[in-house]
């Protein structure tokens, strides 16, 4: 059994530890409101540049002429998934969350016979994967010192993507991030970017819709195509952003709840063990007046 001063020591150390999972919180909960205000202001004009272009390109006859965002590589061998995490932890299973859902997507490709590489972003992405895929890390890009998603962050990688895609290191890239739903719930998501998936562009808007190109079509679609994967992986940095403060002022939330329970625990032990230790003191004195 612990002494008084072990358990005094210990309520101690877990008072200052709810101090400081209590003060996190309150710092996730603050910057929580800045970052899901940029994740839901992005999705309007994501969702309207992904319809818009899935819309394009079903209208265009696939050819050699064809952008290769369009029509691909020619071949479906190899697939990367650009697994987008946090760069901290202390979130819950925000991160954990995304990797999984990207090794499930890798599982299922494998199982199909594609090859599966990996392009990190985010620093909590690469353990897992390392340990599981330790020759499938082709990039990591550092997002370490991004205080704040910024367009020219998401340009970056994009443009590092599309290189790799026109060199042939892969044929198909998917895109695995969290999509924001609420401060208690977050959904990973695993998106083709890489080229425009087909089931998207049967999706988009009126079919049978006239388009007139101006100047012409190939330097319209050289330029929009490029531009959404670049919006796409800006808006799942926002939407990973907006998801990992809320997974951490909920998870930081328990803890200094949890700690609070084991205080209260402490507590009464602490008041048990000092009131055993009060009696007996007077049994002993007691005694020893009976036996004067």
């Amino acid at each position: 059994m612990a002494s008084l001063k072990a358990l005094k020591l210990r309520i101690g150390s877990v008072k200052s530890t709810q101090k400081i999972t209590k003060a996190m919180k309150m710092v996730a909960a603050a910057k929580l409101r800045r970052a899901q205000q940029n994740a839901e202001a992005g999705r309007p004009y994501s969702d309207r540049m992904e319809e818009m272009v899935a819309s394009l390109t079903s209208r265009v006859t696939v050819g050699p002429q064809s952008h290769k965002l369009i029509a691909g590589t020619g071949k479906d061998d190899t697939h990367l998934i650009v697994l987008a995490t946090g760069d901290r932890g202390l979130a819950g299973a925000f991160n954990t969350n995304i990797v999984r859902a990207a090794r499930r997507k890798a599982e299922e490709l494998e199982k199909s016979g594609k090859k599966v590489l990996f392009y990190i972003v985010g620093r909590k992405g690469r353990p897992v994967i390392q340990r599981i895929y330790p020759k499938g890390i082709i990039a990591q890009h550092d997002t370490s010192a991004m205080k704040s998603p910024a367009y020219a962050d998401a340009q970056a990688i994009a443009d590092d993507l599309i290189d790799r895609f026109e060199s042939g290191q892969f044929d198909v890239a998917h895109l695995a991030y969290s999509e924001f739903k609420s401060v208690l719930a977050q959904e990973p998501q695993v998106d083709q970017i890489i080229p425009v998936a087909p089931a998207k562009a049967e999706t988009g808007g009126a079919a049978t819709a006239a388009v007139e190109y101006e100047p012409d079509e190939e330097e319209i679609l050289a330029a929009l195509l490029p531009k959404n994967v670049t919006v796409q992986v800006y808006r799942a940095l926002l939407e990973n952003m907006a998801g990992f403060y809320g997974s951490q002022m909920t998870a930081m939330d328990n803890a200094t709840r949890n700690a609070g329970d084991m205080i209260n625990k402490l507590s009464i032990q602490y008041n048990r063990q000092r009131q055993a230790a009060i009696t007996t003191e007077l049994v002993e004195i007691i005694s020893g007046a009976e036996a004067l």
